[in-house]
């Protein structure tokens, strides 16, 4: 089939059918050509169709924009990866009085701060809402200690975007547009509602397909997830990162590996500046998904063969539709064989499950791990800023290997990984969705 954008557009449609996905679009950069198609609906409240000019939250894929703006700085010589925040920021602070001085530009954009970092706090529409999300982190305490570990936050892109706006006097909304949105001409990429609404702009829905009752993320957290864009715009930046003064004069400077990853289910082995690294069938994979109010939306970058691949979600089993997708994308075009998610071994695998047992916090998330009918249940419970945001889950966890587990959620098609981690002269973590939770009781 390769690039039949005929194939594609059916293939789309059918897919989101079976996911039950009210509406998408997918973009893919192929054969020196830019291929294009959508499905669906932007909201099943009005029936409004998805066109490929139609915006969509790009959610964390943003955070990969956060990065290339703090990377055009660090290559005029403004600032270098390991320069404290500190030195630039003189309202960071956070609870460790340590950490405040020791974390720098490279633990904030390879998530390595070790900050407790899930605070989604409303600072307001001005333009000092990034300045005053800044000030609202001196409560934030540590997971682990700097540099330690890997947990993925979302504070630490919203301290870089502060970064950002201090070292060019601009606000953050203005200098993304200046850094990479002028120059790679995208038109279709804004952050603001008031910007997006003069587009055909894509509504979140929940898993029954209604639409969601909060339309976006607060302008606050901007630099960790605000971007909204149209698939051809989210290809176009992922094509800059393989082409050296698109934008940067070396972008394969943010796909070298910065640190291992404890947990290497969740879509990579290793994490660079920005994006996430993997391999598929000898083929390396940079990427990034992002997820918001009802949307999901993934970035993905062949840099060997320069296959650039974006598809947006609004709602629905995203997350089971945009790998099948990418797996036949991917099969067809370059013979590709796509990983499967993580499932239940056969034979099962006996493990001593006493050790996991117990309770696991971080900010914004409490996650209860208790024996089971013979294995292990686990349970999140959302607290602080992130009730009413985010849902509670119960996994019955099989094991995998000695420490490592899968598990899902009523309803849920694919597994998901859980993986403990036990340090003998260090705390315990449980490693899944991307973030580590040490042991608290």
């Amino acid at each position: 089939m390769k690039a039949d954008i005929e194939h594609w557009t059916s293939r789309l449609a059918a897919l989101a059918a079976d996911c039950e996905v009210p509406g998408a679009s997918l973009a893919y950069w192929y054969g020196s050509e830019l291929h294009e198609c959508a499905t669906g609906v932007l909201n099943t409240a009005t029936g409004a169709p998805v066109r490929a000019d139609s915006l969509f939250q790009i959610g964390s894929v943003t955070k990969v924009w956060t990065a290339t703006q703090m990377m055009l700085l660090v290559e005029q010589g403004r600032i270098t990866l390991d320069t404290p925040v500190a030195e630039i920021l003189p309202e960071f602070t956070v609870g460790d009085l340590h950490a405040t001085a020791a974390i720098t530009l490279r633990h904030l954009l390879t998530h390595t701060s070790g900050i407790d970092g899930d605070l989604f706090l409303d600072t307001g529409r001005g333009d000092d809402c990034l300045r005053r999300y800044v000030e609202a982190c001196a409560d934030l305490e540590q997971t682990f200690p700097v540099g330690d570990s890997h947990s993925y936050c979302n504070s630490g892109f919203v301290i870089a975007g502060r970064v950002v706006e201090q070292l060019t006097g601009k606000v953050w909304d203005q200098a993304l547009r200046e850094q990479i949105c002028d120059p790679l001409g995208l038109t279709h990429t804004w952050t603001l509602p008031e910007d997006v609404l003069r587009f055909g702009a894509a509504a979140g829905h929940d898993e029954h397909g209604a639409v969601v009752a909060q339309w976006g993320l607060p302008r606050s957290v901007g630099p960790a997830g605000l971007i909204c864009a149209r698939a051809a715009d989210v290809v176009a930046f992922g094509r800059a990162h393989l082409t050296p003064g698109a934008l940067l004069a070396d972008p394969a400077a943010l796909r070298r590996a910065q640190v291992d990853l404890p947990h290497s289910y969740g879509g990579g082995r290793q994490w660079g500046i920005g994006w996430c690294l993997d391999e598929w069938d000898g083929h390396q994979v940079v990427s990034h998904t992002g997820d918001t109010i009802g949307q999901h939306a993934a970035l993905w970058v062949l840099p060997e063969p320069g296959t650039v691949v974006a598809v947006l979600i609004n709602g629905g089993r995203s997350v089971e539709f945009q790998h099948r997708l990418v797996t036949e994308l991917l099969g067809d075009l370059h013979g590709i064989d796509v990983p499967a998610p993580l499932t239940p071994p056969e034979p099962p695998v006996d493990v001593d499950i006493e050790p996991f047992t117990g309770v696991y916090e971080r900010a914004g998330s409490r996650i209860h791990v208790t024996a089971h009918e013979g294995g292990l249940r686990l349970r999140t419970e959302p607290t602080g800023i992130l009730v009413g945001l985010a849902r509670s889950r119960t996994l019955d966890l099989v094991a995998v290997d000695a420490t490592t587990f899968v598990g899902r959620d009523a309803g849920d098609s694919l597994w998901d990984a859980v993986v403990f981690e036990r340090r003998p002269d260090g705390p315990s973590y449980l490693h899944y969705s991307g973030r580590a939770t040490p042991k608290a009781r």
